[in-house]
């Protein structure tokens, strides 16, 4: 349980507060730590899986909590952006990403409990749109220029290109998944 690879999942978790704390501190450099911070957890979310597989430490508790800490270090973001800047050009991204990673996690559990789990893997679709994700949210919790270069529309049409890959891969995933939601027989897993 206690392997680096669990480690680093564990410290993305705990530098979620971290990283809320330091959003709302009203000094000037906060979003550069922010971004700092997301970006931390944007590398330990790469290089804790790469570590499992090639240490071979795998394990059902960093299976699980690998990609908790993922969607909960991208939702917190996303909701601190829109509250930062509450307007339909956050929001509409931000319920599309959330509702998304909502929509397939619910969907790879399901599909797990009827021992279908490989058809909803992740895809490459869903790897695209993960690091498109973290590269807009580092440059939006920026906010302001980056060494002189402007980085705020670059961003947000990032972020939309995300989305838009978000949307893409769920219907990838809902069609892998299709014949097993369809079929009759499965009707017993229904509530």
């Amino acid at each position: 349980m206690w392997n680096i690879p669990n480690i680093l999942t564990l410290l993305r978790i705990a530098l979620i507060p971290v990283f809320v704390v330091v959003f709302y501190l009203p000094v000037p450099w906060a979003r550069l730590v922010c971004a700092l911070i997301f970006t931390v957890a944007a590398i330990t979310d790469w290089l804790d899986g790469y570590l499992a597989r090639r240490w071979s430490q795998t394990s059902p508790l960093g299976a699980f909590l690998d990609p908790v800490a993922d969607k909960l270090m991208v939702a917190v973001a996303l909701v601190l952006l829109v509250q930062a800047e509450a307007s339909i050009l956050f929001v509409l991204p931000a319920a599309v990403i959330i509702g998304r990673e909502i929509t397939v996690s619910a969907l790879r559990e399901w599909m797990a409990e009827i021992g279908a789990r490989a058809k909803v893997k992740v895809s490459m679709a869903g790897k695209v749109k993960t690091t498109l994700q973290m590269i807009s949210i580092v440059l939006l919790i920026l906010g302001s220029p980056f060494l002189g270069i402007p980085i705020y529309w670059p961003a947000v049409v990032l972020l939309y290109i995300a989305a838009l890959l978000t949307l893409w891969s769920m219907i990838l995933y809902l069609r892998a998944a299709w014949p097993s939601l369809t079929n009759t027989e499965k009707d017993q897993y229904a509530d």
